[in-house]
């Protein structure tokens, strides 16, 4: 298969939004602030007990940054979250709608209540190729402290249209600002047919065991065996 057949996801916006609106990026390319300053090794922790190894040498936690896509909060919008969040009021300087509300009896019982369910406007929409679906999540170990989207599933092959997020105010009562291009969701394509993966539930056999016992004291050795046997062989 040559690149140019290789399955593709496409954010499609109206011709007037590109330029304008922020722009959905590859999730590796979004990497947080703190993360990209942070040292691999913290020196001021290191001693014989401690190799002071930070989440900068961690591959699962790299691994959930870089996965799939960013896409961005379209323009600047203002959160009011009052009485102990169960009131927030939004506002925005854009000619489209940025949020609107759900009715709080669509999610009666959620424990987010009684914080009321709110919905951030998308204006890109996601095209996958047959068979392709998009999991949608907050970014992962990135959050912004002030709001949270509900995670979905939606089959992006054939719902060719915009998806909104629902979301809930999460910070304590105050005046917010999230400004255009703040990570919003995490956009992760996969085949629908890798979700039929069948599974079983068992004991481990003695050499499974001792497979895991070598793999935990090699890593909890320091000496970077996931990043050296899992990733680099694949």
């Amino acid at each position: 298969m040559s690149p140019t057949d290789a399955p593709q996801i496409e954010f499609l916006c109206a011709p007037e939004d590109l330029g304008v609106i922020a722009a959905p990026v590859p999730a590796r390319e979004a990497l947080p602030d703190w993360f990209r300053r942070l040292a691999p090794v913290d020196k001021n922790h290191l001693s014989t007990t401690d190799n002071a190894l930070t989440v900068k040498r961690c591959m699962p936690f790299l691994d959930a940054l870089m996965a799939g896509w960013i896409l961005p909060l379209a323009a600047t919008v203002r959160i009011d979250i009052r009485d102990n969040g169960q009131t927030v009021d939004t506002g925005w300087d854009f000619d489209k709608t940025m949020v609107s509300n759900h009715h709080p009896y669509q999610v009666n019982g959620h424990p987010m209540q009684p914080r009321p369910p709110c919905k951030i406007h998308n204006h890109w929409t996601i095209r996958t190729p047959k068979g392709w679906s998009c999991l949608f999540i907050p970014p992962m170990n990135q959050p912004n402290g002030v709001i949270e989207i509900a995670a979905g599933i939606v089959d992006t092959d054939e719902y060719t249209s915009l998806i909104h997020f629902p979301f809930f105010a999460t910070a304590p009562d105050g005046l917010y600002t999230l400004e255009k291009g703040t990570p919003l969701v995490q956009v992760i394509p996969f085949r629908r047919d890798d979700l039929q993966l069948p599974g079983t539930v068992r004991a481990e056999t003695p050499e499974e065991a001792a497979e895991r016992q070598r793999i935990l004291r090699a890593t909890s050795a320091g000496d970077g065996w996931y990043r050296k046997e899992a990733r680099e062989r694949r």
